[in-house]
């Protein structure tokens, strides 16, 4: 953007104002009506300065005619001492110049009219069935066989344990709110006539006094005439406002309980192919000791996942996405986006894992359907003598390829056949489990199986140690074979068997009582699933020989009574319910990613409200069937071990970030959870995690951080009030108390520079903010440490203008960050700048993170538009920041500030003649830190008195620099030169017209001040003070500033920038005086910063 596009010409700055929402951005007309007037009197002695004069004449002695007491500071000699550096305090000059939308209770409301499940039916029986798979009636007595009754009671008790953490964790995060669902978002304007056409004439109501609708309105609650009140549905900000909707629409529906909305869906989920078929397998290798270990810590780790779950889950409504919803909203979208792609693919793993326990199950059941011979493995070597067949890896390959696309094509028919299909693959389920018990306790008397002991106390203590050895792929123990089992490995492979526990809370807008379902139905299907596994490892254990669990894996389903054929229709149907219910909830959770709009690759997954997410589920399916080409259960079980593990882990950091941080919007109401507990549960996955493999945890943590990564790159920013923002907030406060009110030590000082953005002349409406504002605040930040607020200042009442200025504020801000400023956008509303102005410096900010620097443009334009309200508006701002003891930077050539590629050469030029506390010396070598200043040197010309020995004066000022890691070249300038006449280094003619000219206009601006208010008969008052000026003095002024522009334009008339010391507006002046002053100050300089410290040392000799 080029300057002139922003400014347009310099004589039509100030020709009119910009107009931004209605409002002026010009500059404001003072407050005072009295015209100046000024009384000549010469006196004998200098006018005091009030109580700032009289101490720095204090200071430095009979310095009243002193040439640099236009500065009103410690001249560079007396100041040079630096005592003030090494621990002496300076004394400091104290003279005073002048959202949430009310319409979701009663959606709550509404969706609680509906019939819902209890306990039992909606949590307890969904959940049982969900952990009851396919491992246990096909693996479990393999599983008891080759680890032993010992260590398969240690396996079942690991896994047990950590479904258990994980159902505690996740019953506190489900029981800290209502849960959502999503929806379309009504309009405004949909929502004002609902509420028109339901209230009618409301606007006769008694309670209109207070503005909102009343609480019979807002709850959704009947009227005293028994008409329904319709329910306001407008959406809160920064929420998807369809989740009211969709509340509605779910609650018009049948309602589910405990026990059939959760308990049966997480036990149908729970119990899977794992339990069927490699269970006893498990017993058999890991010993019953072992077993119940392994249970027990697999059960431990989803129970406290459950208990965080609970607690995060009825804390609020929920929306679709289940465990992501709740990962993404307690964690922030980064952590819920990498978790949620994690979780879609170990669901997408999980359906083949499901479609290869089916088939295997079925080519065992049925071997005359195998289409290539089946392999017949050979053991020598070991007890096992016997020949084994095993189905064919391929007949696996292209079985498991066409369930699968059987399965996809039913999936596509959309979730109602799902819906109806479901309930079919429970009951057998259910009713296996009953056949396989009754067969243990029978152990087939009627016709007795060779390895099958029943129910013995020899087998149990042959079965109870463990026994680790190596298989082939079909498990049967082999010296050869290319797999070693060992504890590890095997939690890996029972793992899933504890997974399903996430069934109940993804069916929530279906449940009668979220808040009270979801924890007891998902802990109680959790501590039942974990309790059968561990009566399972020890009846496995007590019925067969290890030789027997070792080789049939599918034990289960010899020893059922009456027949076996019915735990392999069992199985098939609950293993492919499962896998079905994979192929739909895992497309789902991938299209609900996708509209969260937060990663642009996802946008193909996108789909419209209340449709199928067809490109999602056709992704699964190729997913589903890659992992099915592989045809090996054991290796993809433990893929999705981790894949579980990982969302098991964020659930519990969730609910233990939210405990912890305790926000007042925590308030579940599921009670028995503990940050220490969710913290443990989240640990408890993450040793499981490298207990299986930590190759395998190393490149899951790997994948989560590089979706985390991509998630913070490319993705949009969601404020969904996740917990890190909470986090944040809580640290900003400890960091700010930590600060505290004192004073900020030089080491720690940071500028942060209050810029304004448009205080004289006008801008386009589209351009909030000088660009090269922006460009001059981020010099003065060391490689972007630091902040700054933006502020601009709206003339008018804040009643009619607040719309006006929030807007103004969101433009604002967005230029910033379009510049690539870190920094703050405010937007003030005063009845003048001056007013709004003083009010700034004195509240802006906290403690010490107020701003210390206050950033000004040089008026310019002033003279040649005539405006007499800038002088006293000018002054009046330096006034105020001297009294707030805040720094100011005036910049003067502002159009001339390079942008971050037009690299400077030359000098940066500080002609240091006050003491500022370093500032200056800081300002220069932060311009050097940036890229466009980098080639230019840094000078220091410093003024010394005529009595002033200028070489002692250099050598100090080096010493000083040097302490201060400073490179600058150190020039001293005497008082001599200056009023040498003879000297060729000033042009005595140009200075001569420069001091008569302006001594003309004041007196010219005197003698009209003064006829006019002798016209008026008032006296003679200029800024609303009295005005007493010695003509003597403002020579004096006159001819020291003029010098010191002589001096600038002989020495840096070529200088990339030059820093020179502010002089302080005098007393008794007025501003039209002081104008001119700075006029001749940088009259010609092409690019200056006028500087003022605040008698605070920003910079410090010591480490």
């Amino acid at each position: 953007m080029r300057n002139e596009d922003i400014e347009g010409s310099e004589d039509d700055e100030m020709s009119s104002s910009a107009q931004r929402g209605g409002q002026s951005y010009g500059p404001v007309v003072t407050q005072d009506s009295d015209p100046v007037v000024l009384e000549m009197k010469v006196k004998s002695r200098q006018p005091t300065r009030e109580e700032s004069m009289s101490s720095d004449r204090g200071a430095n002695g009979a310095r009243g005619e002193s040439k640099l007491e236009l500065f009103g500071f410690d001249s560079l000699v007396n100041i040079l001492g630096l005592k003030s550096m090494t621990g002496e305090q300076i004394s400091v000059p104290t003279t005073p110049r002048n959202n949430e939308d009310g319409s979701a209770a009663e959606e709550h409301q509404k969706a609680s009219s509906g019939v819902k499940l209890g306990t039992m039916m909606g949590v307890f029986i969904p959940c049982l069935q969900n952990i009851l798979g396919i491992i246990y009636y096909i693996r479990f007595s393999w599983i008891v066989g080759i680890a032993g009754i010992s260590e398969s009671l240690m396996l079942v008790a690991l896994c047990g344990l950590c479904t258990f953490l994980t159902a505690v964790s996740l019953s506190a995060i489900a029981t800290n709110g209502a849960m959502k669902v999503k929806s379309r978002q009504p309009t405004r304007e949909e929502s004002m006539s609902s509420d028109r056409g339901a209230n009618g004439a409301r606007g006769e109501s008694k309670l209109e006094l207070f503005g909102f609708d009343s609480l019979v309105n807002i709850l959704g609650l009947k009227s005293m005439t028994g008409e329904q009140i319709s329910v306001p549905t407008t959406p809160r900000n920064n929420e998807d406002g369809s989740a009211a909707e969709e509340h509605l629409k779910a609650s018009s529906s049948v309602k589910l309980g405990t026990m059939m909305g959760v308990f049966i869906p997480c036990l149908q989920n729970i119990l899977g192919i794992i339990y069927y078929i490699r269970f006893s397998w498990i017993v058999g290798i890991a010993g019953i000791s072992e077993s119940l270990m392994l249970v027990a810590l697999c059960g431990l780790c989803t129970f406290l996942t459950a208990v965080s779950l609970s607690a995060i889950a009825t804390n609020g409504a929920m929306k679709g996405g289940g465990p992501y919803y709740l990962i993404g909203r307690a964690l922030g979208p980064e952590v819920g986006v990498s978790i949620g792609l994690c979780f879609f693919l170990g669901n997408a793993v999980a359906g083949a894992m499901y479609v290869l326990g089916a088939v295997e199950t079925f080519l065992s059941a049925v071997p005359e359907a195998g289409i290539f011979r089946e392999t017949v493995t050979k053991v020598n070597g070991t007890e096992v003598a016997e020949p084994i067949t095993t189905p064919s890896l391929h007949d696996l390959q292209i079985y498991g390829i066409v369930v699968t696309i059987v399965l996809v094509i039913i999936v596509f028919g959309g979730v109602k056949i799902i819906n109806k299909v479901a309930p079919v693959f429970l009951l057998p389920v259910l009713f296996s489990l009953i056949c396989i018990f009754l067969g243990i306790l029978l152990a087939r008397r009627d016709n007795p199986v060779a390895g099958v002991t029943g129910l013995s106390s020899k087998s149990f203590s042959d079965n109870w140690s463990s026994n680790y050895q190596k298989t082939n792929d079909a498990g049967i123990p082999d010296p050869d074979g290319n797999r070693y089992w060992n504890f590890n490995a095997l939690v890996g492979l029972f793992f899933p068997a504890v997974t399903g526990i996430m069934a109940g809370s993804n069916r929530s807008a279906s449940l009668k009582d979220t808040q009270r379902s979801i924890p007891k139905g998902t802990l109680a299907a959790t501590l039942t699933t974990t309790f059968m596994y561990l009566i399972s490892v020890f009846l496995f254990g007590s019925v067969a020989t290890r030789e027997k669990l070792y080789t049939d894996r599918l034990l289960s389903a010899t020893i059922a009574w009456p027949s076996s054929t019915i735990i392999y229709v069992g199985i098939i149907l609950s293993t492919l319910g499962a896998a079905l219910q994979s192929l739909t909830g895992a497309p789902r959770l991938l299209a609900a990613i996708a509209n969260d709009n937060i990663l642009p690759v996802l946008n193909y997954f996108k789909v419209p409200d209340n449709s199928e997410p067809h490109i999602a589920t056709l992704f699964t399916a190729l997913l589903c069937i890659g992992c099915v080409i592989i045809g090996n259960l054991d290796l993809i079980s433990p893929t999705i071990t981790m894949f579980y593990l990982l969302c098991y882990a964020g659930v519990n950091l969730s609910c233990f970030l939210l405990d912890l941080l305790d926000a007042p919007s925590w308030r579940p109401r599921w009670k028995f959870h503990h940050w220490s507990a969710s913290l443990f549960g989240a640990c408890l996955c993450i040793v499981i995690m490298f207990l299986i493999s930590w190759s395998f945890t190393v490149v899951s943590l790997a994948l989560v951080s590089l979706i985390y990564y991509y998630v913070c790159l490319k993705g949009k920013a969601g404020n969904w009030g996740d917990g890190f923002k909470s986090a944040y907030f809580q640290l900003a406060l400890r960091s700010l108390r930590s600060l505290g009110a004192n004073n900020v030590h030089p080491k720690n000082w940071y500028p942060i520079p209050l810029i304004f953005c448009r205080p004289w002349g006008k801008l386009p409406e589209n351009v909030p903010c000088h660009p090269k504002l922006a460009d001059f605040a981020n010099c003065m930040k060391k490689k972007g440490r630091g902040m700054s607020i933006f502020v601009s200042i709206l003339d008018g009442d804040y009643h009619k203008c607040a719309e006006d200025a929030k807007s103004a504020r969101k433009q604002l801000a967005a230029y910033t960050d379009y510049r690539r400023c870190e920094s703050v956008a405010e937007i003030i509303v005063a009845p003048s700048m001056s007013d709004g102005f003083r009010g700034i410096v004195q509240t802006m900010g906290l403690g010490n993170l107020k701003p210390n620097i206050v950033v000004i443009r040089y008026p310019e334009i002033w003279r040649r538009e005539n405006l007499t309200e800038i002088p006293a508006t000018f002054v009046s701002m330096i006034n105020d920041c001297i009294v707030a003891n805040k720094a100011v930077v005036i910049v003067k050539g502002l159009d001339e500030w390079p942008n971050e590629y037009q690299r400077q050469y030359g000098t940066i030029d500080l002609y240091w003649i006050v003491r500022d506390g370093g500032l200056m010396l800081l300002l220069s070598q932060l311009l050097l830190t940036k890229q466009m200043f980098e080639s230019c040197k840094i000078r220091v010309f410093c003024a010394a008195e005529e009595d002033s020995d200028a070489e002692e004066l250099k050598t100090d000022v080096k010493k000083f620099l040097y302490d201060l890691r400073m490179q600058a070249e150190v020039i001293v300038i005497s008082m001599k030169t200056w009023d040498n006449k003879d000297s060729a280094s000033s042009p005595q003619d140009e200075s001569v017209e420069a001091f008569a000219a302006a001594k003309g206009r004041i007196k010219n601006y005197l003698t009209e001040m003064q006829t006019k208010a002798e016209k008026e008969g008032k006296p003679m008052m200029a800024d609303g003070k009295k005005v007493v000026v010695n003509e003597q003095q403002v020579d004096k002024f006159l001819y020291t500033t003029l010098k010191l522009n002589s001096t600038i334009m002989n020495n840096s008339r070529m200088a990339a920038v030059v820093l020179v010391s502010l002089p302080p507006p005098p007393v008794n002046h007025p501003s039209y005086f002081y104008m001119e002053y700075m006029d001749l100050l940088v009259e010609n300089v092409p690019r200056i910063l006028i500087v003022r410290g605040y008698r605070k040392d920003v910079v410090t000799l010591f480490t």
